[in-house]
């Protein structure tokens, strides 16, 4: 990188990389839907998000490594990192879904595990819409809006859980009850990786309003 490249704000690259990233995140949350939607073909469907995931996990690699060798930045390096770290999280989240299914021989999936899976493509759209409105920080408000919502929608995967939960155990079978806890909690823990990420994005529209 010439001098001039390393004193100009490297704003672009920065927004390009998260567009990226969310763009990936975005498609695996429609890949967690489709397979607890319709629990057939697994292996494929789980092989085909652990893809998504590490392509993920470059463009979170390649975001750091700008991060250490860039001079100025468009947003403060903490806040880069901090939203390039949450990003990663829900996509590891819901890999991790997918993979503990997997591993567990769980041979259907419930209404529970498909509400908890659209929230969490509820969610990531709305980020992805908050990741774009900070490129170029016109409407502040908006991208708190986009943030309001993914963490009302936490909320809701809150009582969606402690309903999975309650539910599951009126099976009396502790291998089910297990295996259904982890894959709810799995579930869950994404929605809670989604509002980390819009509680970035709000901190980041608040300091340009």
């Amino acid at each position: 990188m010439g001098l001039k490249e390393w004193l100009i704000p490297q704003d672009k690259i920065f927004f390009d990389l998260f567009d990226r990233l969310m763009a990936i995140v975005v498609l695996a949350s429609y890949r967690l839907v489709d397979l607890v939607d319709d629990f057939t073909d697994v292996k494929t469907k789980v092989d085909t998000l652990e893809r998504l995931e590490h392509d993920g996990d470059k463009i979170t690699h390649e975001i750091y490594e700008q991060l250490n060798r860039t001079f100025i930045t468009p947003l403060e390096p903490e806040e880069i990192s901090k939203l390039a770290s949450a990003l990663d999280d829900i996509l590891d989240y819901i890999e991790g879904t997918a993979q503990t299914m997997y591993t567990y021989g769980i041979t259907e999936t419930d209404a529970y595990m498909v509400e908890l899976a659209k929230i969490i493509q509820l969610s990531v759209v709305e980020l992805e819409d908050a990741v774009k409105g900070i490129r170029t920080m016109k409407n502040p408000h908006q991208v708190e809006h986009r943030c309001i919502e993914v963490n009302r929608l936490e909320n809701l995967a809150d009582d969606i859980l402690a309903h999975a939960i309650s539910n599951i155990f009126k099976t009396h079978d502790p291998i089910a009850i297990i295996k259904g806890k982890d894959v709810y909690q799995h579930l869950e823990i994404a929605t809670d990786k989604c509002e980390d990420a819009a509680n970035v994005l709000s901190d980041i529209a608040i300091r340009h309003s």
